[in-house]
């Protein structure tokens, strides 16, 4: 099964700094690219490798040392804690879409393929894209698309999605596709695109509380000199991360204690995000738009009510 090359592979490995000996985690398994790298470099320390979709299963190596958990890493917390792991020594996360899911027109990620929209990481649970078009009302309509993208005008796309509906529902991706692309400013059409489909797929998939809640649930259990290694794709989840290395919190700023000083559970281990060469985004074109941070767990006491 296809799946993309993992993106800043040997930039991965060496901000997790692995113990050979050491507990890890990739929460974003996928074609196990990244995972078998960290597998090559453990002897007697684990893997744990989280994956919600089903797909993933179909590039599990036999190893030893990995144990497979099939759910959404936003649970990553009780789901270690159910198989006896309370601290780790890293945890790694790729977020965002394959380009085996978006290869699968069926999946329905992709403007490129026809197929049903669906657009769940899990098929297998939630609600779908044509969910959302059919049952939003206007005003989450427009709050789905302004959360989630960078879109300017939004008056014509809800209006057009309104108007459609009306008739008969929205079903797959073509039809979406042939709804929205005349609203796409000059030149721009298919950026215009791109947008509405992120829009609606991170709704569907709540990746922004996913991502959210799996920083917090990081945060407990890593080890104090533990590393936190994060690749997200697009401006939203990297401002995310970034003020959650250096807050502590998903959103705002972490008040200071009577001496004046912020108790934070990480310190960065790179200022700036870290981003491919040009051979890299040459070989791999899905790497031009990663960004990489890399953080290390402080021995602090802190709580996310802070």
């Amino acid at each position: 099964m296809s799946y993309h090359d993992p993106v800043l592979l040997a930039e991965c490995l060496e901000g997790l700094n692995i113990d050979p000996t050491g507990s890890y985690v990739d929460v974003t398994f996928g074609g196990g690219g990244h995972s078998k790298a960290i597998l090559d470099r453990l002897t007697t320390g684990k893997l744990y490798a989280f994956d919600q979709d089903p797909d993933a299963k179909h590039n599990l190596p036999e190893h030893p040392n990995l144990v497979f958990i099939a759910a959404n890493f936003r649970y990553i917390k009780n789901h270690l804690r159910l198989h006896g792991a309370k601290q780790v020594d890293g945890i790694l996360a790729d977020l965002g879409v394959s380009s085996h899911q978006f290869d699968e027109g069926e999946r329905g990620f992709s403007i490129r393929f026809d197929g049903p929209l669906d657009m769940r990481m899990n098929p297998n649970t939630g609600i779908s894209a044509a969910d959302i078009l059919t049952t939003y009302e206007e005003q989450a309509l427009y709050d789905l698309f302004r959360k989630h993208t960078d879109l300017r005008s939004l008056r014509p796309l809800v209006n057009a999605i309104l108007m459609s509906r009306a008739t008969a529902p929205l079903t797959t991706t073509t039809e979406l596709r042939e709804l929205v692309e005349p609203l796409a400013p000059r030149g721009q059409w298919h950026k215009y695109l791109a947008q509405v489909f992120q829009g609606l797929r991170m709704e569907v998939n709540q990746e922004l509380e996913v991502l959210e809640e799996m920083l917090y649930g990081a945060t407990d259990v890593l080890k104090p000199g533990g590393r936190l290694v994060i690749m997200s794709y697009h401006s939203l989840e990297d401002r995310m991360v970034k003020n959650f290395i250096r807050e502590g919190k998903a959103e705002g700023q972490t008040e200071s204690d009577f001496y004046g000083v912020k108790h934070v559970p990480y310190k960065a281990i790179s200022r700036k995000p870290i981003i491919a060469t040009a051979q890299e985004n040459a070989r791999n074109p899905r790497a031009t738009s990663a960004k990489l941070r890399i953080a290390e767990r402080l021995e602090v006491t802190w709580s996310k009510d802070v």
